[in-house]
């Protein structure tokens, strides 16, 4: 059965509303800004309407990204930074692998054991059964206890994931947070956890196409707007 059009009952073309979505998970805009630049081109379009555009597509531009992800390596970089939420500071829990390609994100309210144990559960559930075999981390006792716990579960007599907790080892994904971090740091505070998580998965799918950290992706901007194009053409 074909897969249910997630363009229909909308109003301008799958073309105009892909790019508006590109636009706004790839460069420091506002919704705004993207509005601006599409009345440039002649296509009037309400800030708002932009706002559920990235919403609706960016989950689904994720969804539809990740079975042309390549392989994480096993070698994972954990860490959590801050992103402002209606108001308040949550916690946005992130892994990388050695090759700075993007394994999981999770947005948390809170900055604890739970929080920990869930996100990295998450994240090995969705490599399945390329796990990592080093976790590097921060000195955050936190880690050490979820990261024996997972460990354990997996091979009760042995410490089959190990844990490096030295801070210098841990600088890639320290890096790596203040780049994604300029994107959304420009614009407004998100207005709540379920647009933050939309918005935030999004960006880091753009950046994955960006990076080539995808197959049968052509190379440069032209190449992420052809492949994104062939993601939705089922949907045409």
């Amino acid at each position: 059965m074909p897969r249910k059009s997630p363009f229909k009952h909308h109003r301008f073309p799958r073309d105009i509303i892909l790019c508006a979505v590109r636009w706004y998970l790839r460069y420091p805009l506002s919704y705004q800004d993207v509005a601006g630049l599409l009345a440039e081109r002649g296509i009037e379009v309400d800030r708002s309407t932009v706002y559920r555009w990235v919403q609706k597509f960016a989950p689904e531009l994720t969804k539809r990204t990740e079975r042309h992800l390549r392989r994480a390596s096993v070698d994972w970089h954990v860490d959590e930074t801050y992103i402002r939420v209606g108001g308040k500071w949550r916690y946005l829990w992130r892994a990388i692998d050695a090759n700075d390609q993007m394994v999981d994100l999770r947005l948390t309210a809170r900055r604890d054991a739970k929080a920990a144990r869930a996100f990295l559960n998450k994240a090995i559930e969705r490599v399945r059964l390329h796990r990592p075999v080093t976790i590097c981390t921060d000195k955050a006792h936190t880690y050490r206890r979820v990261i024996r716990e997972i460990s354990h579960r997996y091979d009760p007599h042995f410490d089959s994931i190990r844990h490096i907790d030295r801070k210098w080892r841990n600088n890639l994904i320290e890096s790596d947070h203040a780049v994604m971090k300029r994107l959304p740091g420009y614009r407004q505070s998100f207005r709540s956890l379920r647009s933050a998580k939309a918005t935030l998965s999004g960006i880091e799918t753009i950046r994955t196409i960006k990076r080539g950290q995808i197959h049968h992706k052509p190379p440069g901007v032209q190449g992420e707007i052809a492949f994104i194009s062939r993601l939705f053409d089922a949907a045409a």
